[in-house]
């Protein structure tokens, strides 16, 4: 009986381990060729200023979720779009980036704070010569 036990204890095991180590079967494989692809639809414009300390300001507006992301010494601002201010204004509770007749400011508003001011350079609106009599 205590033989019969021992090969009983012995053939359970080796069940068990058998089962527990086979492997499953191998999983389907996806064809990456039949995927659809996801298109991004945002319209987003993107534009980098330099002000006359050499100082970066990357702008990426994002028109279609009326958001704006700033970049500015390794740092990045997300803010969303205020209706209620003049031309292109965005903003957060601690920031805001305003584009208004071509200047470009970045402020900080705990401290009333500029932390970037560039102006674009105009081209002279009227490209036509006078004549003179």
């Amino acid at each position: 009986m205590k033989k019969l036990f021992q090969i009983f204890t012995i053939t359970t095991v080796f069940a068990i381990t058998i089962t527990a180590c086979k492997h499953q079967v191998k999983e389907e494989e996806i064809d990456l060729k039949n995927v659809p692809e996801i298109q991004n639809t945002d319209k987003i414009t993107k534009e980098v200023y330099t002000d006359e300390y050499g100082d970066q300001l990357k702008v990426a507006i994002n028109e279609t979720q009326n958001t704006v992301i700033v970049y500015l010494d390794g740092k990045s601002y997300e803010l969303k779009k205020n209706e209620d201010l003049p031309e292109y204004t965005a903003g957060d509770a601690d920031y805001q980036y305003s584009d208004i007749r071509g200047e470009i400011n970045f402020l900080k508003k705990d401290y009333n704070m500029v932390l970037f001011h560039h102006k674009k350079n105009k081209s002279s609106s009227s490209n036509t010569k006078m004549a003179s009599y």
